[in-house]
């Protein structure tokens, strides 16, 4: 876990159907973790479907990564209220990215080099595409919020090279 795998670039771009936990709506903002790294958006306020489109970015060490993200509610007066988290394993990133190099996939366009279908060792919850795009290794993902009623949280995922491995 010494040198970087290279740089990641986590855009979280909207939630869908995010729990209530004020009277009528919420007031959320997402923390993204990798490792000892965190992350938080803004908070949208009074909002079940907030688009954030904020870009997070991470230095990656690990092979074996797993993102975490955790929704809360803002409140004033007291502790923020937990709106579900949800966890996605790097791997097949991360081997896409390997795969890439090794094969030698054109850096024009884009190219669809794997898929991940939701599961239950997964908080996926639609099939995920990772692919090849301009030369950038890039996973367009839906995470299913766990512990709570409902709500999804979309990620668009870029795995850049460190520099010199180009």
């Amino acid at each position: 876990m010494g040198e970087p795998l290279g740089l990641l670039q986590v855009t979280v771009i909207r939630g869908k159907k995010l729990a209530i936990r004020d009277f009528k709506s919420s007031d959320p903002y997402v923390i993204v973790k990798l490792g000892n790294e965190s992350s938080k958006t803004k908070v949208i306020n009074n909002c079940l479907n907030p688009v954030w489109d904020e870009e997070l970015s991470f230095t990656l060490k690990d092979p074996a990564a797993v993102l975490a993200l955790e929704v809360f509610d803002k409140d004033r007066f007291k502790a923020d209220d937990k709106m579900g988290h949800a966890t996605l394993s790097l791997q097949p990133l991360i081997s896409v990215a390997r795969l890439r190099h090794i094969v030698h996939v054109s850096s024009d366009g884009e190219t669809t080099l794997r898929k991940v279908l939701p599961d239950s060792d997964n908080c996926v919850s639609r099939e995920s595409t990772i692919s090849c795009i301009n030369g950038e290794v890039v996973q367009s993902v839906w995470l299913k919020l766990c512990a709570v009623e409902s709500g999804e949280i979309e990620l668009k995922i870029k795995l850049i090279d460190p520099p010199g491995t180009k």
